[in-house]
């Protein structure tokens, strides 16, 4: 039986950008990936594509991933039908991240000399695995404002990284949801892994459907979302409560901390990783 014959997609693409790419490549019918340092390499069934759309796939791939001050260089070759997942799984190894915590995935294996507090997380498709400077950032802050006893909220939790990691650092209650069910299922899987079943569960589940107060909101989403979301936000944070918000650029800081302001929430700290910023705010009594 001949191997099906697939086309890799290299994709000269920052660290920092990657996660925005990789959903647009999921919609092209991509069904692998691979990291480097220096690219992201897509693998897609040549068959999938009609010879038309296989002549136009650069062109295309250039307008559709085609980001600010960004010089793309994009590679496509054809090769035959390898297990993509276990190399993108060869790829993943341990992170630390912040004073306390290491990311781990289940096929690594990890020495915890520093007494880390490991967070096992095995990423599939779903966001979260500790590489993105927006996770890292908004586990830093998270790190920051807890306290034993809090009650946390992650929305769009993707690997649940971030209720897991809430749960590890005193959290009574971490709820952890999401809208795509393949990301929740990931997630009830990574909480199983680290023994957290007890104080953290996951839903799928829309911020206006979730009941009560919270501590301590997570948000790891875009800009537009985050700005959308403010009052559901409001709503479920307890009085000198904190949310998080990630997942947006630099230059979009000022527009979120003015969003704030007029939702009643007073910025606490704002911070940065390459081009990624993280903010914590306090809601007024």
């Amino acid at each position: 039986m001949n191997k099906k014959i697939f086309l890799e997609i290299g994709i000269n693409i920052k660290s920092e950008y990657r996660e925005i790419v990789i959903p647009t490549m999921l919609e092209l019918g991509c069904s692998g990936f691979m990291e480097t340092e220096d690219a992201l390499y897509c693998y897609i069934d040549k068959d999938l594509l009609t010879k038309t759309e296989y002549e136009n796939l650069k062109e295309d791939l250039k307008k559709l991933v085609q980001l600010k001050s960004e010089k793309l260089l994009i590679n496509i070759r054809e090769i035959a039908e390898e297990n993509w997942n276990e190399k993108w799984e060869r790829s993943i190894q341990p992170i630390e991240i912040g004073q306390r915590f290491v990311v781990v995935p289940s096929w690594c294996k990890y020495e915890n000399k520093k007494d880390k507090i490991v967070l096992k997380i095995d990423p599939k498709m779903s966001f979260g695995t500790g590489f993105h400077e927006t996770t890292r950032i908004t586990l830093t802050l998270l790190e920051k404002h807890i306290k034993t006893g809090f009650n946390i909220l992650d929305v769009g939790t993707g690997t649940g990284i971030l209720a897991i990691a809430a749960s590890k650092m005193g959290a009574v209650k971490s709820v952890g949801i999401d809208i795509d069910e393949w990301s929740v299922a990931n997630a009830q899987e990574n909480v199983i892994k680290n023994e957290v079943q007890n104080f953290v569960k996951i839903y799928k589940k829309r911020p206006e459907e979730i009941k009560g107060k919270f501590n301590i909101i997570t948000s790891n989403l875009t800009l537009n979302t985050n700005i959308e979301l403010l009052k559901e936000y409001s709503r479920l944070t307890e009085s000198n409560g904190i949310i998080i918000l990630s997942g947006f650029f630099k230059n979009d800081v000022k527009i979120l901390e003015t969003h704030l302001i007029k939702t009643k929430f007073s910025i606490k700290d704002i911070i940065y990783e390459n081009e990624w910023s993280a903010i914590s705010a306090i809601k007024a009594e």
